[in-house]
């Protein structure tokens, strides 16, 4: 497992960049490394946004015959209060477009979120490699 810091800017690009070389690593196709990768990078700005820090974790399944990468973001910010609102295209509390989360779920195989008010969010994604 490969544990990443999202504590600012640069942080977001170190975890493209490590989500990049792991999927590289475990033999990835390049496209499937480029959506997975995306939607990497837009948790961890959503961490940044909604949080301020938090951690972002890869780790790769094995099932089967099959393998993948998990991603999983996670902070310790206020949470989210409707998370089937937030996962609508066009919602955002902040600046945004909106498509952070609804973006992430549609570049992956697997998405699930947890959010407690006050106590903060999990996303998980996963994708495997064709």
């Amino acid at each position: 497992m490969i544990d990443l810091p999202v504590n600012g800017d640069h942080d977001v690009t170190l975890c493209r960049q490590a989500t990049r070389d792991f999927a590289k690593s475990v033999g990835m196709r390049r496209s499937d490394s480029a959506l997975l990768t995306t939607a990497v990078s837009e948790l961890a700005r959503n961490i940044l946004l909604y949080a301020g820090k938090g951690v972002l974790h890869l780790r790769l399944v094995e099932e089967g015959d099959r393998k993948g990468i998990e991603a999983e973001a996670e902070d310790k910010g206020p949470g989210i209060a409707d998370v089937e609102l937030a996962l609508q295209d066009g919602y955002s509390t902040g600046h945004g477009l909106g498509l952070g989360l609804p973006g992430s779920r549609r570049l992956v195989d697997d998405f699930s979120i947890h959010s407690e008010l006050g106590r903060g969010t999990r996303v998980r994604v996963l994708k495997w490699c064709r």
